[in-house]
């Protein structure tokens, strides 16, 4: 299934759900959900069929030209302001998202779509305040026998180690030598 299934994306549960604590699903085909965001509200922005070329392979043939990589991407976010203040601020810009991929296309440096797939998620959620994710990432020209070979990965902001800038704060290092001077 190359298309996100709107039908089953809004069915993702409202409320917070025992299905924190189960054993998450088998994966779902191409592009479907597999299980819902984290509990609570979730909006979800999505990309679909996004189309850029880079350079990415382990094979000798892949390392020096560029090939097309198609990506389908669900963002989900906190219930959108947008839906009430019509305003772009409010939401994910679908623009500013398009040029940061085309960006990382140009200078990631992995080999791997796996690598790639979550360097995609990592900027979703550090860069445009996503919660939850779901990256789907193929190479559509890879065989001639195969429609596409690609990866499929769901991550939450929670999965996501702090940015570097959020890292050794102040906060830190007071901490560091607390109780090792005696009162």
């Amino acid at each position: 299934m190359d298309r996100i299934d709107i039908a089953r994306l809004a069915s993702f549960p409202i409320a917070a759900s025992t299905a924190d604590t189960a054993a998450p699903r088998a994966s779902a085909p191409w592009g479907a959900p597999s299980e819902a965001p984290p509990a609570g509200r979730m909006d979800v922005v999505f990309i679909e069929n996004f189309i850029g070329q880079t350079i990415i392979g382990i094979d000798s043939s892949e390392l020096h030209v560029p090939q097309p990589v198609r990506m389908n991407l669900a963002i989900g976010v906190p219930a959108l302001r947008a839906c009430a203040t019509d305003r772009i601020e409010d939401t994910i810009n679908y623009a500013a998202v398009r040029a940061a991929l085309h960006a990382l296309l140009e200078s990631h440096g992995v080999r791997l779509l796996e690598a790639l797939a979550e360097a995609v998620a990592r900027l979703l959620i550090n860069d445009f305040g996503a919660h939850w994710v779901r990256v789907a990432l193929a190479k559509p020209a890879k065989f001639d026998d195969v429609a596409a070979v690609g990866v499929q990965i769901e991550r939450q902001r929670s999965d996501m180690p702090k940015p570097a800038a959020a890292q050794g704060g102040l906060a830190d290092y007071a901490s560091l030598g607390q109780g090792l001077i005696p009162n």
